[in-house]
């Protein structure tokens, strides 16, 4: 244990001052620097490219968002449609039956295969509704 000048771990303990009759103090003073004007011109041209990036992405989705409410909306008109073909479809069922016993009632027959009646479509026929 001869050599304790030279390490480090092992170093000698110094004598404390009992009553020091002043006390030092430092006190650190750091100068903020202005940015030199490319830097900020490279940090004005980042936050530019970031906040247009930023609005694209938005509007897109906000493009996105519009065309799904469209398609909700069409939906919804697709299906009030096909509820009123539906109807019409009832009721043209119903009329048409209600055709056929009004006949019945008014007296008329259903028409025979044998006392059916052929009409060719003529050309003079055609000329005289063309004629009015």
């Amino acid at each position: 244990m001869a050599y304790t000048r030279g390490n480090l771990a092992v170093q000698p303990k110094r004598k404390e001052e009992v009553n020091p009759l002043y006390r030092e103090k430092t006190k650190v003073v750091t100068r903020r620097m202005g940015l030199p004007l490319q830097e900020k011109l490279l940090y004005m041209l980042t936050l530019t490219v970031f906040v247009l990036v930023a609005s694209g992405l938005i509007w897109r989705y906000l493009h996105i968002y519009d065309l799904n409410k469209q398609g909700q909306q069409l939906d919804v008109v697709i299906a009030k449609t096909n509820k009123q073909i539906a109807t019409y479809q009832m009721e043209k069922q119903k009329l048409e039956q209600l055709v056929a016993q009004k006949a019945k009632e008014l007296g008329y027959v259903p028409a025979d295969e044998e006392n059916s009646i052929y009409v060719p479509i003529s050309s003079t026929s055609a000329d005289n509704g063309d004629n009015n």
